[in-house]
């Protein structure tokens, strides 16, 4: 066997995770939903003029879908999934401090509905990771709702959280 032929057996052998179509299928359709279903949540942040909007509400459902999908496309135990899904809850809050502003008192904060929608995607990607796509469709739609039309001056507390 040349170089040439090696090179192109280890090739094949490095992209044989998507060797069938229905794991490429399967994996297509679970990416595009991520990217879909993040940006749903992220454009209603975007056209409110808030700093997380689109791409970074896309990149963490896809993110957190990804971190999901490649241990259960590796057989991997319901254990391992739980640790990985427990360090994106907690791992995803440092982004989500982030953007969270506070100003001279506590009732000039900014940032908390924003973080709480990153936080969201990013359960929505863990949702799509794990292949319940039906349940993170309708947990999008449920959050897009909370944000556009459950009213911030419902609970005077939530002033400050109208980012």
């Amino acid at each position: 066997m040349d170089v040439a032929e090696r090179i192109l057996l280890t090739l094949q052998e490095e992209f044989s995770d998507l060797g069938e179509v229905e794991d490429l299928t399967r994996t297509l359709l679970r990416l595009l939903l991520a990217i879909i279903l993040g940006g749903g949540l992220g454009y209603e942040r975007e056209v409110t003029g808030k700093a997380a909007g689109v791409r970074t509400h896309m990149l963490v459902c896809i993110g957190s879908a990804l971190f999901v999908m490649s241990l259960a496309q590796d057989d991997a135990d319901n254990d391992a999934l739980s640790r990985i899904i427990q360090g994106i809850a907690s791992g995803i809050g440092f982004l989500c401090a982030g953007t969270i502003l506070k100003g001279s008192s506590i009732s000039n904060v900014k940032g908390l509905t924003t973080a709480a929608g990153l936080w969201c995607a990013a359960a929505i990607g863990v949702t799509v990771g794990l292949g319940l796509e039906a349940t993170a469709i309708l947990a999008t739609l449920m959050a897009v709702l909370v944000l556009h039309v459950v009213p911030t001056w419902l609970d005077p507390k939530n002033k400050a959280e109208s980012d």
